[in-house]
């Protein structure tokens, strides 16, 4: 589980952020196309990072269920949006997640539930996988799960070296899946292959 402190946002002191922030490239703030950016950018934050706001208790709300089924289950193509915390610049694309289950399984909604309250975050994309897997894991006590993520960052494409092409793909392995070359290699077979640049 996440240890992460449930944060309130505060609208007024961002709001004042956003509009020191536009004040320093020079703009009016008085012009009618700038008098709400600074409460709406605030606002739009607050959504994009919105997992502060939330625990895996309210995430996850006891959807873990008893089964005997202990084959691997494969929730794939989990789009998610998330904030480089090194650039505050978007990267986006979607995630696959297999895990082993040991007596319970999770509902298939609260995979994508997991994946978004972490990709609301300021993240890297490497983490990200970490803190999915090992939470899938505290939640289902399963025997092992593997994450794979594919996205495109902005922090590329946008700036810098502008290859709006690139693609990073991220993995995480739990449990069985650390040692058993044969489940591994299953789940990898499974995942579809790298998406192009979005």
């Amino acid at each position: 589980m996440s240890n992460t402190p449930i944060i309130t946002p505060d609208y007024k002191e961002s709001t004042e952020s956003y509009r020191q922030l536009i004040a320093s490239t020079g703009e009016d703030l008085d012009r009618p196309g700038l008098l709400d950016t600074p409460v709406r950018a605030a606002k739009a934050f607050a959504h994009l990072t919105q997992g502060y706001h939330q625990s895996i208790e309210e995430v996850v709300n006891d959807a873990v269920f008893p089964s005997a089924n202990r084959e691997l289950v494969l929730v794939q193509n989990i789009e998610f949006y998330s904030l480089c915390e090194h650039h505050m610049l978007p990267f986006h694309g979607v995630a696959h997640i297999g895990y082993l289950p040991d007596g319970q399984v999770l509902g298939l909604s609260k995979f994508a539930r997991i994946v978004d309250m972490f990709a609301r975050r300021l993240q890297i994309q490497e983490n990200l996988s970490e803190q999915i897997a090992h939470t899938i894991m505290d939640v289902t006590g399963c025997r092992g799960v593997a994450v794979v993520m594919d996205a495109s960052h902005m922090c590329m494409m946008m700036r810098g070296v502008s290859k709006q092409h690139s693609t990073t793909r991220s993995t995480a392995m739990l449990g069985e899946y650390q040692h058993d070359n044969q489940a591994r290699n299953e789940f990898l077979g499974a995942v579809p292959k790298r998406q192009p640049a979005f």
